[in-house]
């Protein structure tokens, strides 16, 4: 009988440790959270598009930038926040025409250099 007792302690102990390595959720490295909020979802040629900026990451932000159709990017510095928020105000080019799409893209790296994006477009109204 004293021959099983070490075997089954050890085995009691490893199925412990296991159940207790499984309850926590441990954040793997990755891309930072993102999110854009547009004021309005249709635009005119040329117009002003609103809006606000999200981005977390537990790692914290290093930079951010927004692209509104074929426009050098806006960017920011995220300062090493975990979350960075910001409203925005950005132009939108002349030359588009009733129902055109304009791309609007936000992208943001964290200080482990992962970097994520979010695409979306507004469209364009009559006048």
């Amino acid at each position: 009988m004293t021959r099983w007792a070490p075997r089954v302690s050890v085995l009691a102990a490893g199925a412990v440790l296991s159940a207790l390595a499984c309850q926590t959720d441990r954040d793997r490295p990755g891309p930072p959270r993102l999110a854009i909020t547009l004021v309005q979802d249709s635009v005119q040629s040329p117009d002003t598009l609103t809006g606000t900026l999200r981005a977390e990451d537990v790692d914290g932000i290093d930079s951010v930038w927004l692209s509104i159709d074929s426009a050098p990017p806006l960017g920011a510095d995220g300062l090493l926040d975990q979350t960075f928020l910001a409203t925005f105000r950005a132009d939108v080019p002349s030359g588009h025409v009733l129902g055109d799409r304009v791309s609007v893209r936000f992208t943001a790296r964290d200080i482990s250099g992962f970097v994520g994006g979010l695409d979306t477009f507004v469209v364009v109204k009559g006048p």
